[in-house]
């Protein structure tokens, strides 16, 4: 019996999935216990029509995360920071800096997804990863200057 699967099951597999098991197992604890619905026709309709969905919202995020990668490389992240005599800060520059920085040019970029190569405790150029989707992320060169 083909049934879809309504929440994650560790050995059959995740929600939204479309699933054969026994007539028994599907009947006698499935259905029950609210786990999965039959693939009849009126659910089948429903199951392509979320997956159509998500399929596009998915293909929509994409291109958004690229327009974001597009204009993320166009912009170069100055911070002005408090330095020694040779060039040693007060302090460092964390990802948290930088995503400020990025607010304030109009990019709603969240911290954690800014990785930093190295550890920024210097004046100088470096450069900084920026996660915008799976498998999508963009570089930006980071150049911090005595204030």
């Amino acid at each position: 019996m083909k049934v879809i699967l309504l929440t994650d099951v560790k050995t059959l597999g995740r929600e939204g999935e479309l699933v054969e098991v026994s007539d028994g197992y599907a009947r006698n604890y499935l259905f029950p216990k609210k786990i999965a619905i039959e693939a009849n026709a009126s659910n089948m309709n429903v199951y392509r029509s979320r997956k159509n969905a998500q399929e596009h919202k998915v293909e929509r995020e994409m291109q958004h995360a690229m327009e974001m990668k597009e204009k993320l490389m166009d912009i170069q992240v100055v911070i002005k920071a408090k330095a020694g005599e040779n060039g040693k800060l007060f302090g460092a520059v964390t990802n948290n800096d930088i995503a400020a920085f990025l607010s304030k040019k109009g990019f709603k970029i969240d911290k954690k997804k800014i990785i930093l190569d190295e550890t920024i405790k210097n004046l100088g150029t470096y450069e900084a990863s920026v996660k915008l989707y799976a498998n999508i992320s963009a570089r930006i060169k980071v150049m911090v200057e005595k204030e």
